[in-house]
């Protein structure tokens, strides 16, 4: 993959919307995150948070967003792993991302 500095997993997959072994390419956003679920086919919910300044009272408020992400075959994840998901072409209605990397040790 060009452009993101991620390692290359061992296993081989036939998916074509893999950005390492199909034809998918990647741009954009990279986002940090954990996944929250992994019930449907080759799909994973991935919840990230961060800080949201309000000007009203000067502080910062903590928000989630939960994001849909193609989880490529080569790739093996669990619910509450970190994960690293890069923005791509829209694959469903609901889905534009997909999975590049799952954190080593966490």
């Amino acid at each position: 993959m060009v452009g993101i500095n991620v390692k290359q997993p061992e296993k081989e997959c036939h998916d074509p919307n893999c950005p390492f072994h199909g034809e998918l390419s990647v741009r954009g956003q990279v986002i940090e995150g954990t996944v929250t679920s992994d019930k449907a086919d080759r799909t994973i919910t991935v919840e990230r948070s961060f800080y949201k300044y309000i000007n009203k009272f000067e502080r910062y408020e903590k928000r989630n967003s939960k994001i849909k992400a193609h989880k490529p075959d080569c790739l093996d994840v669990k619910v509450g792993d970190s994960v690293k998901i890069a923005e791509c072409r829209q694959l469903s209605k609901t889905k534009h991302f997909v999975l590049v990397e799952v954190k080593e040790g966490e």
